[in-house]
């Protein structure tokens, strides 16, 4: 089905020369002279790189045939991430590319979602919050309890966040993956 640029907006994903893309962000312009158009920073599922796209009245977009799965993450072997179809019990493996920067909030048993493009797995996504457990952090001083200070903190996934001062190796927090933030201390 075409997509016209009337109906393009932020998050869809179209198909431009065969290749996915998510629409990252858009300007509506109508200038003084000539034509109303759309200026689209669209991002590449294949390769995660961003560009900037113009449309105008009358150009169309393709949708893709994109499936999203749930999933679950077996572990990581050296090479390849290995993910198991919820429903099916069937496995795939993924390449660090397709993984990219999720992995670092992985934990094995997580539930991911992976999106197929044409059936071939394209990226992974992670939930917008996990739980992981802190293995390093430096010890807490006296005097320690301001509530603004932060240190840095290694994951059981490898990842490095900030987190108060207040917390401890071995407590479990919850992280937002999208920003990489410390949000809480699980109880």
């Amino acid at each position: 089905m075409a997509i016209g640029m009337g109906e393009l907006k932020k998050g869809l994903k179209i198909e431009i020369d065969g290749i996915p893309y998510r629409i990252v962000e858009y300007q509506h312009v109508k200038p003084g002279k000539g034509p109303a158009f759309v200026r689209a920073k669209i991002k590449s599922f294949l390769d995660g790189k961003v560009i900037e796209k113009t449309f105008h009245a009358g150009d169309k977009c393709e949708e893709p045939n994109i499936e999203e799965k749930a999933m679950q993450y077996l572990y990581h072997d050296g090479d390849h991430f290995q993910f198991m179809d919820n429903e099916t019990y069937e496995q795939i493996g993924l390449i660090n590319d397709q993984v990219g920067d999720v992995a670092k909030w992985m934990k094995e048993g997580i539930n991911v979602s992976i999106l197929f493009h044409n059936n071939k797995a394209i990226s992974v996504d992670v939930p917008q919050v996990v739980e992981l457990k802190i293995v390093e952090t430096p010890p807490n001083f006296k005097g320690d309890t301001s509530s603004s200070g932060k240190k840095p903190a290694t994951l059981e996934t490898g990842a490095v966040v900030q987190i108060p001062f207040h917390i401890l190796e071995g407590e479990v927090i919850r992280i937002n993956t999208e920003t990489g933030e410390y949000l809480e201390k699980v109880k």
